[in-house]
């Protein structure tokens, strides 16, 4: 008798949600750099098709660098006192 699938990602995912709901664009900035950086070393050691649902690394790493750049002009608009 097989056990049931463990629904992991589902928690994972759920924790990534509140830790960025939590946190805001500081935990997008976070996650999109870690993300980014597994990606590149990834693709240095020659992955080329990933199991995401990009399926394209290239595709993968503009995705997450996209991310990372909108999360860190958040960040920075968020700090960074305007004109008054």
């Amino acid at each position: 008798m097989s056990s049931p699938p463990d629904p992991l990602r589902l928690c994972v995912y759920a924790t990534v949600a509140a830790l960025t709901w939590l946190c805001g664009p500081v935990a997008v900035v976070f996650f999109a750099g870690l993300g980014l950086a597994g990606y590149l070393r990834a693709r240095r050691q020659g992955l080329r098709r990933s199991a995401c649902l990009l399926r394209d690394v290239r595709v993968v790493l503009a995705y997450l660098t996209l991310l990372l750049v909108a999360a860190l002009t958040a960040t920075v608009r968020a700090w960074w006192p305007g004109p008054s």
